[in-house]
């Protein structure tokens, strides 16, 4: 891919935090990226990719992040331990829930920009409706 010219739908994606450590590819570009106005997204500034777990490969030693469950203890975001990015969500709880193992999100905010570029933005009301608003 030429320099610049981003990727989208079909290509593969990398991200890292920001000390690389922990990072993500996610095997096939989404269609869109979602940014969520819930109590943590928004304070995080968070750009999430959705995919099946199937389609992402985390790198980096699990020892070197932290999860954070909150609210619903329906998912739990990972961040690094040592410079604090959240790179990715994953389904808790999924003994008692498969259906959550099938879900995550990884932080397309710690990819290059470049890679990102070409992806729609949609909003997502994750605080009060949880619906996207365009």
């Amino acid at each position: 891919m030429r320099e610049g010219a981003g990727k989208g739908a079909g290509d593969v994606i990398e991200g890292y935090c920001h000390c690389g450590r922990i990072g993500w590819s996610l095997a096939a570009g989404p269609p869109w990226l979602t940014r969520c106005n819930c109590s943590y997204c928004r304070r995080s500034g968070a750009l999430w990719a959705h995919a099946s777990p199937r389609d992402v490969t985390l790198h980096g030693d699990p020892a070197d992040t932290i999860r954070y469950v909150h609210g619903e203890q329906t998912l739990a975001f990972v961040s690094c331990r040592h410079c604090g990015c959240t790179t990715h969500w994953e389904g808790v709880d999924i003994a008692r829930h498969p259906e959550r193992g099938e879900r995550m999100a990884v932080n397309a905010a710690t990819a290059e920009p470049a890679d990102i570029a070409n992806l729609r933005v949609r909003r997502f009301d994750g605080a009060v409706s949880w619906e996207f608003l365009d």
